[in-house]
């Protein structure tokens, strides 16, 4: 599949939600979680290289485009996405464990899955996970103001802030045209998200996980990453850590030529 041809969308059935995705590619699976404010078009520069050798797996979560809510949703939290991904594994993979790939927020939602149905992961790679171990010091959340912009119709400023409070500041200038097409169509979801910010996770559950599991970080993300990458790196059993060089947190795209080899190395391993 070509890099710039549109990625071919498909809706997953036996959910109480019209789910889509994308798949691609034969083989081992893998599923592609992404973080606030994407959907699965986030993965267009991992799809088609990881398909050359894997089936992959990306949908958009409940409540993200091309269904995007359009208001405050209570369905929009991290439990429900991560049942609902474990429902479409159970369904697109119900003989074989696949490698999961959580980016950011989505990050937390595979370490859910992860530990909700151990049987399902065959490897666990975490991308600068924006979750809050519990134990850690809460900050100031910047979500607030976000909130605010956007239910006073001021989106382009709201998500210039969102994006340049977890990538660095004037990333959002420098995005390209698809990027912030696709932040904006899910800019409404952090109405729903807000509720999520004292959201902790409890690193006593992943004594249930003995799937490797690989950490990346970006060498310019923000110090927080790499402090919660610390904390993890010494919790899990059978772990690998890489920075991403010359990226921030949106490692994927800023470096994707590192981040898909690193990943594709990690899978051959592990296959």
């Amino acid at each position: 599949m070509p890099i710039n041809k549109p990625l071919p969308q498909a809706i997953s059935p036996g959910l109480d939600y019209p789910l889509a995705y994308t798949a691609a590619g034969q083989g081992r699976g893998v599923l592609l979680i992404h973080g606030s404010l994407c959907d699965y078009r986030y993965w267009r520069w991992q799809i088609p290289i990881l398909s050359e050798q894997f089936h992959v797996f990306a949908p958009s979560l409940r409540g993200c485009w091309p269904t995007a809510f359009s208001d405050d949703n209570p369905t929009y939290n991290v439990a429900q996405h991560t049942q609902d991904l474990i429902a479409f594994l159970r369904r697109q993979s119900p003989d074989e464990a696949v490698h999961i790939v959580g980016h950011s927020r989505g990050a937390h939602v595979a370490l859910e899955v992860a530990c909700t149905a151990p049987d399902l992961a065959r490897s666990l790679t975490l991308a600068d996970p924006g979750f809050r171990i519990k134990g850690e010091t809460a900050q100031p959340s910047f979500q607030c103001d976000v909130v605010q912009k956007i239910k006073a119709g001021a989106i382009d400023d709201a998500m210039r802030d969102f994006v340049d409070a977890v990538n660095g500041a004037g990333t959002w200038h420098q995005m390209v045209g698809w990027f912030k097409t696709m932040v904006k169509d899910n800019a409404y979801t952090v109405l729903s998200q807000i509720h999520e910010t004292a959201l902790e996770f409890d690193l006593a559950r992943v004594e249930r996980l003995n799937c490797p599991v690989l950490l990346l970080g970006g060498a310019n993300s923000p110090a927080r990453y790499g402090q919660r990458l610390d904390i993890l790196e010494s919790i899990f059993a059978h772990v690998e850590r890489t920075t991403i060089p010359l990226a921030s947190h949106g490692m994927n795209l800023a470096n994707p030529r590192a981040f898909n080899e690193r990943l594709l190395r990690f899978f051959r391993e592990r296959a």
